[in-house]
């Protein structure tokens, strides 16, 4: 399918199979309905355990699989509501599933507040015995031991249920922000290569930045960032309420900062972070050499931020249908094996991915689902080698939630997102090593060469860029400061300085590029796409080199959801992200890829 309207069309104009199957959660609106009296009635039965989970071993496994089954429950009738609501945002019966969900969620993680604070209050050696004498309390064992590492960190079970009850007020900021980033923003159109008039879409963005014309860039980047400016007040309103809300947590808690409290879920060092930090800082003469490669190239007297995403790769045009790109992802990860092949197919063929955009739809992509269904991607494909690349990295996604699901009991299944972009960006690296391996013509090997380097401008170096802005802010807001629009816009434009060196002119107006950046409002995230990206560069070198070993420690990796921390998974896997090497070693290959690029392009 290929959408020739310069509008958006509607939802139900989207041909069935290019739909996902949400049905294969509940059938029918009303079966969502009967769940979710279910679940407000199962609320009830978690009161019966209140200040008895002391008692014994017997007492403590009931309450810990009520609360496990109440907790899926609540998963699925919430990703059911919030996916039939991204599929159009506009749509007020899922506006209204989701907010209805949304306070359950609430009012069950209030129910569910004691269970925390009691099992902390349970002196050592009785918590020992009951796991000594309760034979099903072994499944909880990890989970046990990583409460008690986190127990000077939990509060008094009547704090805990207060904090329980504010977090519909907590997720405020990241609701309205999304509420206007999706559904009540809108762009300009513009005059696309031909003329015509074209509605600028966040969708449409990345391909209209790819145009080889430069008025079309320029035009569609003025559009999107003179919209985002106008908001600016409202949006830096919004992300100051967020980021105050993480060092109230970070304070409440007992923790030093909010990036420390941040991190201590995967219990995390700060050095990872801060090693990311300064060993990409310590490697941006690379990315120096690759701006001034693309100035050169593109035979411009100066270098704009709208220049950045235009192949620099003339009489090159690698467009893609979802169809074929479906067939090169899956030729591309053949080395992973036929087991995980056959599940991939699954997915592309059995409801499982939202391929088009439409009007009101959830801009970007995402892997999503719900213990006991299958996974979901939502995608937003124009046909892009990028959106080929896209499919890559969010079946990535699905097939670690498949094989976590499929391997971990309910409370393990969900693996940290610091190993989440590991799978997702290994599958990427496989299909840009097979796209290279495959291609003779000189032209189209630079293409690529061009594509791979911004895969790791945009996912190592810009994910750094930001991690390190996220730093800054929080740092600001804990020194006291307010984050006026005026002062993120210039915290925002001395990084991209920085990072993009002297041959970039930074445009004003991406100075508010914070503005429209859904994962500040989810703090901490961004660094885990560059330890990730770098983490799968090593694994996937390990798999093509040593095949089936490797192979089934990476699926082995896949299967190992949350059963241990991030750091130990990995270090089974191959790789030590304790270390800065890892991320060292991805900026060295980015060093290379940037010197074959001036030996082709030399090479008349």
């Amino acid at each position: 399918m290929v959408n020739t309207k310069k509008t958006l069309p509607k939802r139900q104009e989207i041909p069935q199979e290019y739909k996902w199957r949400l049905e294969d959660i509940y059938g029918t609106d009303d079966q969502w309905e009967q769940e979710f009296s279910l679940v407000k009635a199962r609320i009830q039965e978690l009161d019966k355990y209140k200040e008895k989970l002391k008692d014994s071993g017997k007492t403590l496994l009931e309450c810990l699989q009520l609360r496990d089954e109440v907790s899926q429950l609540i998963e699925k009738l919430f990703v059911y509501a919030r996916m039939r609501k991204d599929e159009d945002n506009t749509n007020a019966i899922y506006q209204a599933l989701t907010d209805r969900v949304t306070s359950l969620s609430i009012a069950v993680d209030s129910a569910m507040s004691y269970i925390v604070p009691e099992i902390l209050a349970i002196p050592g050696e009785s918590l020992a015995e009951f796991q000594k004498t309760e034979a099903g309390l072994a499944q909880y064992k990890h989970y046990l031991d990583e409460l008690t590492r986190q127990k000077k960190h939990i509060l008094s079970a009547r704090e805990e249920q207060l904090l329980a009850q504010a977090g519909e007020l907590a997720h405020a900021p990241q609701s309205i922000f999304g509420m206007l980033n999706n559904a009540d923003i809108k762009f300009p159109s513009i005059k696309d290569e031909q003329g015509q008039e074209i509605e600028v879409t966040k969708g449409r963005y990345i391909q209209l930045m790819e145009s080889p014309d430069r008025r079309v860039r320029k035009d569609a980047f003025t559009a999107l960032y003179s919209t985002y400016q106008g908001l600016k007040n409202t949006l830096s309103a919004t992300l100051n309420s967020s980021v105050k809300k993480d060092v109230f947590y970070s304070r409440v808690r007992k923790h030093n900062s909010a990036l420390e409290a941040a991190l201590d879920d995967d219990n995390m060092p700060v050095s990872v972070y801060e090693n990311l930090i300064k060993t990409v800082r310590e490697n941006l003469e690379p990315m120096y050499r690759y701006v001034a490669l693309r100035k050169q190239v593109l035979g411009i007297e100066e270098l704009h931020m709208y220049d950045l995403y235009t192949p620099i790769v003339k009489d090159v045009k690698m467009d893609i249908p979802y169809q074929e790109a479906v067939k090169k992802v899956e030729q591309a990860l053949n080395p992973l094996g036929q087991e995980y092949l056959d599940k991939l197919r699954e997915g592309f063929t059995s409801g499982w991915v939202d391929v088009y955009e439409n009007e009101g739809k959830t801009g970007g992509a995402y892997s999503w689902g719900s213990y006991g269904t299958h996974p979901y991607v939502l995608l937003n494909n124009q046909g892009a080698l990028n959106d080929m690349f896209t499919i890559a990295h969010e079946m990535g996604h699905a097939l670690h939630t498949y094989y976590s699901n499929r391997e971990q009991p309910y409370i393990y299944a969900h693996y940290k997102i610091f190993l989440a972009e590991v799978a997702s960006t290994l599958n990427e690296s496989l299909l840009m090593g097979y796209m290279l391996k495959n291609t003779t013509d000189k032209q189209e090997k630079l293409y690529l060469l061009n594509h791979y380097l911004e895969q790791f401008r945009g996912t190592v170096y810009r994910q750094t860029m930001f991690a390190e802005f996220e730093k800054i802010i929080h740092e600001k807001v804990e020194a006291g400061e307010a984050l006026t629009p005026e002062l993120l816009n210039s915290i925002y434009h001395r990084l991209n300085v920085d990072y993009y060196g002297p041959d970039m002119v930074v445009d004003a107006a991406v100075d508010v590029e914070w503005s429209r950046i859904p994962h500040f409002y989810n703090a901490f995230y961004v660094y885990k796409y560059a330890t990730g990206f770098s983490a799968a560069t090593a694994l996937a070198r390990q798999i093509l080199e040593e095949g089936e070993p490797a192979v089934n420690r990476y699926l082995d990796f896949l299967k190992g959801g949350n059963s241990d921390y991030p750091l130990k998974l990995l270090k089974k896997a191959g790789v030590d992200m304790s270390s800065p090497q890892p991320v060292a070693t991805a900026l060295s290959v980015f060093n290379d890829l940037v010197r074959h690029m001036e030996e082709l392009l030399g090479d008349k």
